[in-house]
């Protein structure tokens, strides 16, 4: 399985990974499975945390390399999608990773309950 985890369940994975759901520390723990956050979500990381409303690492690429994840660029294909999706969620980060999911094929591992109103395939967080 490809997971794409959200700002918040990249945070819980890192910090507190008995914030996830089991189902979703299961999925992270198999090694078989692939792990991505999207430059979008790093993006939202890095505001919230310059504007005080966020406290996490500094350095997020290791923190990406100790949950053995890596991070998903934001191609043209992505932007194409973006502009096609019906605005059920209105948050641009939000937005750009489900374009990502949708067009990479990937599990989106969030508890946002409008990511399922795209039809991509969603794990609890």
């Amino acid at each position: 399985m490809k997971l794409l985890l959200d700002a918040n369940a990249f945070i819980w994975a890192y910090a507190r990974p008995t914030e996830l759901s089991p189902a979703a520390r299961r999925a992270l723990s198999d090694v078989a499975n692939d792990r991505f956050v999207s430059i979008a979500s790093l993006w939202e990381i890095g505001i919230k945390m310059s504007i005080g409303k966020l406290s996490f690492v500094e350095n997020l690429a290791q923190a990406l390399d100790d949950i053995a994840a890596a991070s998903l660029p934001i191609t043209l294909e992505h932007v194409a999608c973006v502009r096609t999706l019906p605005f059920h969620h209105r948050d641009p980060f939000d937005r750009m990773m489900i374009a990502q999911a949708i067009e990479e094929d990937l599990t989106i591992v969030t508890r946002d309950r409008r990511v399922s109103a795209y039809g991509v395939p969603v794990l609890p967080a």
